[in-house]
């Protein structure tokens, strides 16, 4: 994926950690699909549901102060869905290092109209 400016930036607090310190696996991923409907929303300006979520793996721990980006990219549309990988890295609080692999995944979203109900995307 090609490097660029995050689509969401965030910095967990304590409030975000296990008893170990370490930021609840949980935490980041509400964050990966926060990120990934926001890069969704950049294809039509629907109300997206998150479908699935491939398998997430966690390279390295997130930690209080770390500051997390997530990078997106959209990977396909289709009639009524839309396919998003989400990359998120970590800069350590203490600047001991930067770039960090924290993990990745791809979401489907469908887009639902008002009743709820699958809507076809748009084509630009």
């Amino acid at each position: 994926m090609k490097k660029k400016e995050p689509t969401l930036r965030s910095m967990p607090m304590p409030k975000d950690t296990n008893r170990y310190g370490t930021v609840f696996g949980g935490v980041i991923l509400s964050q990966i699909d926060i990120a990934g409907a926001l890069e969704a929303r950049k294809t039509a300006s629907l109300n997206f549901v998150t479908v699935a979520m491939d398998k997430v793996v966690f390279y390295n721990a997130v930690f209080v102060g770390d500051v997390v980006s997530f990078y997106t990219q959209t990977l396909s549309i289709g009639k009524t869905s839309i396919k998003v990988k989400v990359e998120v890295k970590a800069d350590r609080y203490d600047g001991s290092a930067k770039n960090i692999s924290v993990t990745e995944a791809e979401i489907t979203y469908v887009a639902l109209d008002d009743k709820k109900q699958p809507v076809p995307i748009p084509k630009k």
